[in-house]
């Protein structure tokens, strides 16, 4: 459960989310990634799951490729609306 609840509807049931935390730099490692370390502490913290964590160079096609990865393993769906019949 988030550490914060006061803007939350407490009247709907939690649902963790996975996420992805990508760090881009041309020094870190993972090692000293303290802002990584951070976003994944608080994503657990949070009851959320951390889904793959990846730190890749300031280079815009190792970026995009991280993230097409990424959404590749992603399915997004919508579901018709009782509005939708």
């Amino acid at each position: 459960m988030p550490r914060d609840t006061s803007r939350l509807d407490m009247s709907v049931d939690f649902q963790p989310v996975n996420i992805a935390v990508l760090t881009i730099s041309d020094t870190r490692t993972p090692d000293d990634d303290r802002s990584g370390d951070l976003l994944a502490e608080r994503i657990a913290e949070d009851g959320h799951v951390l889904a793959s964590r990846m730190i890749v160079t300031d280079d815009v096609d190792r970026i995009i490729a991280q993230l097409q990865d990424w959404i590749e393993d992603c399915l997004l769906y919508t579901s018709p609306s009782p509005r939708d019949s």
